[in-house]
């Protein structure tokens, strides 16, 4: 069983940047989709992004296309979430999953993940 450090949050102004990271123990990280989801106050749990366990398909919430870029380094066991021009509905727990069911292959439904960790608080305000 996987389990998942993530990294990376913090505070920072619309228009920025932050860069998470999602470290996984464990020898079978390249065997499994992962999925970075986030959770605001008030709002239900959102599929941010997600990509395959070789990398080469990956998808997002239409909210963070062209604004965000997940990726992977199997050597590392780590998936990354790249986040620019961060606006303020953008905050959030952001936390790291593996995709145990596949209800829409074309998005990251929050409900084809499994359980997670701690996340990483995202604020972006100004």
């Amino acid at each position: 069983q996987l389990q998942f450090v993530e990294s990376g949050g913090g505070l920072v102004q619309p228009g920025g940047s932050l860069r998470l990271s999602c470290a996984a123990s464990g020898s079978t990280f390249d065997y499994y989709a992962i999925g970075w989801l986030r959770q605001a106050p008030g709002k239900e749990r959102e599929g941010v992004s997600c990509i395959s366990n070789s990398g080469v398909i990956t998808n997002y919430a239409d909210s963070v296309k062209g604004r965000f870029t997940i990726s992977r380094d199997n050597a590392k066991n780590t998936v990354y979430l790249q986040m620019n021009n961060l606006k303020p509905d953008d905050t959030g727990l952001y936390y790291c999953s593996i995709r145990t069911a596949y209800s829409n292959i074309l998005a990251c439904p929050p409900g084809d993940f499994g359980s997670w960790g701690q996340g990483t608080q995202v604020t972006v305000s100004s």
